[in-house]
């Protein structure tokens, strides 16, 4: 078995983006599996739209919460955008 290590990186797609007066809201589907994880804080700034090719990194945590991984997003210079627990 695989196992996932904290700088596997994985490619996903920007499905939707939710401009707020502060932050973006991204919605990224990882392109193999087709799971959905929502990050509700990216930097406005940013030049982010529909379409566009981020990457996930997903670490192992202890459960918090129901919550059981720890999931980054970045962009394709390994900057990072947002994090969130799923």
């Amino acid at each position: 078995m695989n196992e996932i290590r904290e700088v596997d990186r994985f490619e996903c797609k920007v499905i939707s983006v939710i401009q707020n007066l502060m932050w973006k809201g991204i919605t990224v589907e990882e392109n193999s599996t087709k799971g959905r994880v929502y990050f509700g804080r990216v930097n406005n700034n940013l030049n982010i739209s529909y379409g566009d090719t981020l990457y996930l990194g997903i670490k192992p945590i202890y459960e918090v919460e129901d919550k059981t991984m720890h999931v980054t997003l970045y962009d394709a210079e390994n900057k990072k955008l947002d994090w969130t627990l799923v």
